[in-house]
């Protein structure tokens, strides 16, 4: 298939886009296609409180630990010490804005003065 810009798709390419496409119509109207009101069983409903704190660390962790890829070898590093701060305010006074604050206050200095 020829588009006016003189690029060609193949066949396979355009149904595997449908494809993609019917999938996901399917999957997010799936509750509304129901008949019957469906509910998730009370152990789904328990996993889902942890679900947020699960991303969270999944994301944040690596970037804390690694460089590129590799695991820091060197305590020389601002960013092991902002998060030893931030989580330390957080225990002592459950606020996320200190959190963020105390983490940062530590973080900088000796990121941008000391160059760690």
């Amino acid at each position: 298939m020829t588009f006016g810009n003189g690029e060609t798709t193949d066949l396979w390419t355009l149904a595997v886009i449908i494809g993609l496409a019917g999938v996901t119509v399917l999957t997010r109207c799936f509750f509304f296609i129901l008949d019957r009101p469906w509910g998730l069983p009370e152990w789904a409903h328990r996993a889902l409180h942890y679900a947020p704190v699960a991303a969270l660390a999944a994301v944040i962790i690596p970037e804390i630990v690694m460089t590129q890829g590799h695991l820091i070898t060197t305590w020389q590093d601002a960013r092991l010490y902002g998060a030893a701060a931030g989580a330390a305010y957080f225990f002592w006074r459950h606020g996320i804005l200190g959190t963020m604050t105390a983490g940062m206050a530590v973080y900088l200095p000796l990121h941008l003065g000391l160059g760690w």
